[in-house]
């Protein structure tokens, strides 16, 4: 399979010897692209469902914004785009912050302004751009032609990630 994962282990966090038993979620182990690298020599736009299996044979579901911060990372994409119902990044009067590096994103995270649903997505973009990916660019796919004007205009329409 293109995802092998792994069961998500939760621990808690008030007692490190339990854990919580949340269904049929995984970590990833790792990616074949080998896959995609095929589909991209044609004229094919893959859309990838974020499941993994695991040496078990199950399958376990996988957070959407992490898989594909991952997969950007093993076919050494220059750049991410990741579409979402928010204007991207927001600081905590609610005002859209357009270029972040890996220092301030750890900033937004240690005072709680990044939370909530925007944690995985942050954090997958934010191990892509460890990683090597050059941009990860989180941008409202609400807005008409959003990834258009923000890939080819100098324009701001989303929050872009740096490494540094």
């Amino acid at each position: 399979g293109l995802i092998r994962a792994r069961k998500l282990r939760m621990v808690d966090h008030q007692d490190p010897a339990k854990e919580h038993d949340v269904g049929q979620v995984g970590d990833i182990v790792s990616i074949d692209p080998s896959v995609v690298r095929a589909l991209q020599g044609g004229a094919f736009i893959p859309v990838i469902s974020p499941l993994g299996f695991g040496e078990d044979n199950e399958s376990y579901n996988i957070n959407a914004d992490v898989v594909a911060g991952k997969l950007a990372t093993v076919l050494q994409a220059e750049k991410l785009v990741l579409l979402t119902n928010t204007p991207g990044v927001l600081d905590k009067a609610g005002r859209l912050l357009t270029d972040l590096t890996a220092r301030e994103i750890d900033e937004l995270f240690a005072d709680g302004t990044i939370s909530g649903g925007m944690l995985p997505k942050i954090a997958g973009a934010l191990d892509a751009a460890r990683s090597g990916v050059h941009s990860v660019h989180i941008i409202d796919g609400r807005v008409p032609h959003s990834m258009l004007l923000e890939i080819l205009t100098d324009q701001a329409y989303g929050t872009m990630i740096r490494s540094h």
